[in-house]
C-alpha cells in the first residue's frame, strides 16, 4: 500500500463525488474509494465509479451491497415516480421525496470503519448544502456532528491516536464553483453520472432535480456538459 496520507473517499459517480475525489487526490492523498449498491434506481452509477477510479488511478475501489430497497421511503429505492420538471422554488422548499432515510449516516459509518483498518483519519465526502438539494445529511450540521461520533464510536479515536475528520470541501459551493474546481483538477465530467431517472442505457433524463442542478451548473460555468440526454 501507498506510503501516502490515506483517505477513504465515498464515490457515487456523480458529478460532485468525482470532484472531491479529484480534490483528495490534489491534496496529495492515497485514495481509497468506496461505492455502495444499495437498491438505488439509478445503478448505473456503479459503472460509472469503476470507470472513475480506473482513470483517477486510486488505490483501491470498493463497492459494499446494502439493500435499502428493504426499507424504501425514497423514490431511488421505492416504487414512488421520481420528480421531474420542478423550479427553483420548488427545488429549494422542503425535503424532496429523492431524500433517501439515513443514507449518508450509513454510508460514513461504513467508510468510517474502512478507515480505522487503513489507518486513514480524513474521509472525503462530495455533499454540497447550497445548490436546492435540501438533504438533512448534506448540512455543516451534520457533517459535524459525524465527526464528534467518529472519534467517539472508534478504537483509534477513543486511543487518541488521532482525530478523524469529515471533509466536505464542496459544502458551501454552487454547482458551477464546483464545475470550474473540477475542470481545473481535470475531471472528466464525460465519466459522471447525475441522473435519478436514466433510461435502462444510463441515459439522463434531462428533467429530474439533479438533471436540472446539472445542466444549470455547466451554464453558469459557461461549459458545455459532456453527457447524452433523452431530451
Amino acid at each position: 500500500m501507498s506510503q501516502k496520507k490515506r483517505t477513504v473517499v465515498l464515490l457515487s459517480g456523480g458529478l460532485d463525488s468525482a470532484t472531491t475525489l479529484a480534490i483528495a487526490k490534489s491534496e496529495g492523498y492515497a485514495c481509497y474509494a468506496l461505492s455502495f449498491d444499495y437498491g438505488q434506481r439509478h445503478r448505473f452509477e456503479l459503472e460509472v465509479s469503476e470507470k472513475l477510479c480506473q482513470a483517477s488511478g486510486v488505490e483501491e475501489h470498493v463497492t459494499i451491497k446494502i439493500d435499502l430497497r428493504k426499507i424504501g421511503g425514497s423514490a431511488l429505492t421505492a416504487e414512488i415516480d421520481v420528480p421531474k420538471d420542478r423550479d427553483e422554488e420548488t427545488m429549494s422548499t422542503g425535503i424532496p421525496i429523492t431524500y433517501v432515510p439515513a443514507r449518508n449516516t450509513v454510508f460514513l459509518s461504513i467508510a468510517l470503519g474502512w478507515a480505522e483498518v487503513l489507518g486513514a483519519f480524513d474521509l472525503f465526502i462530495g455533499v454540497n448544502a447550497v445548490d436546492y438539494s435540501g438533504y438533512p445529511d448534506c448540512r455543516p450540521e451534520f457533517i459535524e456532528q459525524f465527526a464528534k461520533l467518529a472519534n467517539l464510536a472508534t478504537k483509534a479515536g477513543v486511543a487518541g491516536e488521532q482525530q478523524f475528520q469529515v471533509r466536505a470541501p464542496l459544502i458551501d459551493l454552487t454547482k458551477a464553483e464546483i464545475i470550474k474546481i473540477g475542470t481545473s483538477l481535470g475531471v472528466d465530467y464525460g465519466l459522471t453520472h447525475s441522473c435519478y431517472d436514466p433510461n435502462p442505457e444510463g441515459i439522463s433524463c434531462g428533467h429530474c432535480d439533479s438533471c436540472q442542478l446539472r445542466q444549470r451548473g455547466f451554464e453558469e460555468a459557461g461549459l458545455v456538459d459532456p453527457i447524452e440526454y433523452q431530451t
